[in-house]
Parts: C-alpha cells; structure tokens; sequence
C-alpha cells in the first residue's frame, strides 16, 4: 500500500526557509537596470515593492496575518511541486523523486563550482534534509526583518522597512557615493563568512 501525505499533514515538514527574507539578503535590493551597480534610488523603490508584496492583507503593516498567509501559500507551491500527478496527495515515491532531484542539483551546482575554482560552503545532507534548518543567505528570517519593528508593536510599517532597507543599503556603500557594486557586495559577503567562521570568545575569568 502506498504511503500518502496530505497538504495539511505535509505542511508540518515542508521546507522551513523563512517567510520573509531577512536583511542581509542584498540580491532582494532591486538593481533594477542589472547593470550590476544598485544606487540608493533602486534600493528605495525595491524596498517599496517588496513591502507591497509582503503585505498579503493590504493593510499597510507586515504582521503575523501577513506571515501566516505567505507561510501558507508557501506551504501550498511546495505541496504541487511535490505532487507530481496533481491528485491532491503526495506519494512515498513523489516524495523521493522529489528528495533525487534536488540531490541530484546539488551535484550538478557543487561541480560547476569546482570547475569554476570556488571553494564550496559546508555540506548538507542527503535526501529531504534540506527542506529542514535554515539554508545560507537567509539566516534571520522574520527575526531578521523584526529589529526593523523600532516602536516595538510587533507589527512593520512601510517606513520602518523602507528605513531598514536603506540602512542595509548604507552599510554595503563601503565609500559612501550612493551606489553599491559587486565588488562591494562580494567583500560584505567575504566579511560575513569571516564573522561566522570566527571562534567564539572565551567566556571571561573571574
């Protein structure tokens, strides 16, 4: 008898990445021409779109609603990617087709790196496990973008994001002339491996 998993059993162990992507992620910052150089007018207005599309209740705020709303419509994409023969249930062999192609993507992706010179990042794991934990360049998640919430009303109104966006913006503009580059993206990236890499400091002696 073939294993089934419905939506609402599924949605428990569907990838776990977060709803909203946390600040760090610089690709969401709108280099809107792709001329590889996002100014500070590009970041602003993609702030703003990125905002509208967060806000699923148009309500002018991203709050839980708009959290649980994306969460399930999230869960819902997945579900169909997942069911192959679109019968409203995922079987044991759609779930490890499933498991096979993205290991099976993994290779291809690690072997274009290699052959390109790139020193791969850490391992993951075989099969599903990595629709599980949080996955590199969206660390943070809503927590990320909840130090945006200045009033503390647990709630993110379009100036606290458009404001958070612009701080991020401002940190990556390493010589401040209002516009951030690949090579400044590359070197805040370079300097974010470095903080993750770095030993922890000892706890202090009494």
């Amino acid at each position: 008898m073939k294993t089934k998993i419905s939506l609402l059993t599924l949605g428990a162990a569907l990838i776990a990445v977060p709803v909203l992507a946390a600040p760090g992620g610089d690709r969401h910052m709108g280099d809107a021409d792709g001329n590889g150089v996002l100014t500070r007018a590009e970041a602003q207005a993609s702030a703003t779109q990125m905002f509208a599309r967060m806000d699923a209740n148009k309500d002018g705020k991203i709050d839980a609603t708009d959290r649980a709303a994306q969460r399930a419509e999230m869960q819902a994409k997945r579900f169909a990617t997942l069911d192959a023969n679109k019968d409203g249930s995922v079987s044991k062999a759609e779930w490890d087709q499933h498991g096979a192609d993205r290991a099976a993507k993994r290779a291809e992706r690690g072997a274009k790196r290699a052959d390109a010179g790139e020193a791969r990042g850490g391992k993951r794991g075989d099969g599903m496990r990595g629709h599980h934990g949080k996955r590199g360049g969206h660390h943070g998640g809503m927590g990320g973008w909840m130090k945006s919430d200045t009033n503390g009303d647990k709630a993110i109104s379009q100036a606290e994001f458009t404001t958070a966006s612009l701080a991020r913006f401002d940190r990556l503009d390493a010589n401040k002339d209002g516009q951030v580059t690949a090579e400044e993206r590359q070197a805040a990236r370079q300097a974010m491996r470095g903080k993750r890499g770095a030993p922890s400091a000892p706890p202090a002696s009494n």
